[in-house]
């Protein structure tokens, strides 16, 4: 997952504060929580793909497997991006 370098804006001080009720969570935790939260909303395609590859083929999945596995989850994203082919998927990850 992406790190966010920045602290969390006051804008988001009431989902901290909401976590830290509602969970076990001490502040400072919530506040790592919600900007992790916010590095994966921020992630691009491009980023989500090559992240998605990595980790498949570290795990001993193909190519074949991947970019199939991986067309299949962006449909699911929070704002899912326009279809891609799977030699659109290859493009990303191998220029």
């Amino acid at each position: 997952m992406l790190e966010r370098r920045t602290s969390p804006t006051s804008s988001h001080d009431d989902l901290v504060d909401h976590l830290v009720r509602s969970t076990a969570l001490p502040r400072g935790e919530a506040a790592r929580v919600v900007l992790d939260v916010l590095a994966y909303f921020d992630e691009t395609t491009e980023e989500f793909v090559r992240r998605r590859h990595r980790e498949l083929q570290a795990g001993g999945a193909v190519n074949t497997e991947i970019f199939e596995r991986i067309a299949a989850e962006l449909p699911h994203r929070a704002v899912a991006p326009p279809e891609l082919s799977l030699r659109q998927l290859r493009r990303i990850v191998y220029g």
